[in-house]
């Protein structure tokens, strides 16, 4: 089983990334779950979400605790917070950065390539699915296409068709320290 941890901040869509990548799994013939954890959080607050992966039944339903992979959506929250706690050794953080230092790490700057292709609403950059490009390149689990179709029937027009540039950008542009999945 695959275990993915997701940061990010109240109204940055790290549920939705989650509940996608989750379809997209689904659509690949893979078992999947995904979840948040709610509490007093509010716009802006830190949040978490989490995604499972597997070619068996999941009947876990705790939260991610010792994830293989963390998506961080947010990067200050690398300085306020501890997205990279109970890490599995190997483990590997993809992270919205122009750079990283961190060991096992890829990076993308999802927030430039946001704006770069118009994917903005109420002027921040909507950067969550972006990230879902780097992270299945890395993974090379989840593929494109189940990817693209899961975005297409979650969202329809030009929210959709500008996320699926995104995801492919984002598969081509994301770099690491260690070899990518083919």
């Amino acid at each position: 089983m695959i275990e993915i941890r997701f940061h990010g901040r109240g109204g940055q869509g790290v549920v939705t990334a989650a509940e996608l990548l989750a379809s997209a799994a689904g659509l690949d013939g893979l078992w999947s779950s995904a979840f948040p954890i709610y509490g007093a959080e509010r716009r802006g607050a830190p949040i978490e979400a989490y995604c499972r992966i597997s070619k068996e039944s999941i009947r876990i339903t705790s939260p991610v605790e010792n994830p293989d992979f963390v998506v961080v959506i947010d990067p200050t929250l690398l300085q306020i917070v501890n997205p990279l706690r109970g890490l599995k050794p190997g483990g590997v953080i993809v992270v919205n950065s122009k750079n990283t230092t961190l060991e096992n790490s890829y990076y993308l700057d999802a927030t430039s390539l946001a704006k770069e292709i118009g994917l903005v609403k109420s002027g921040w950059p909507m950067t969550n699915l972006i990230m879902l490009g780097a992270l299945i390149r890395v993974m090379g689990v989840v593929s494109m296409d189940s990817l693209i179709k899961a975005i297409r029937e979650e969202f329809n027009g030009k929210v959709a068709e500008l996320n699926v540039q995104g995801v492919k950008l984002a598969y081509e542009r994301v770099k690491g320290a260690v070899k990518i999945a083919a």
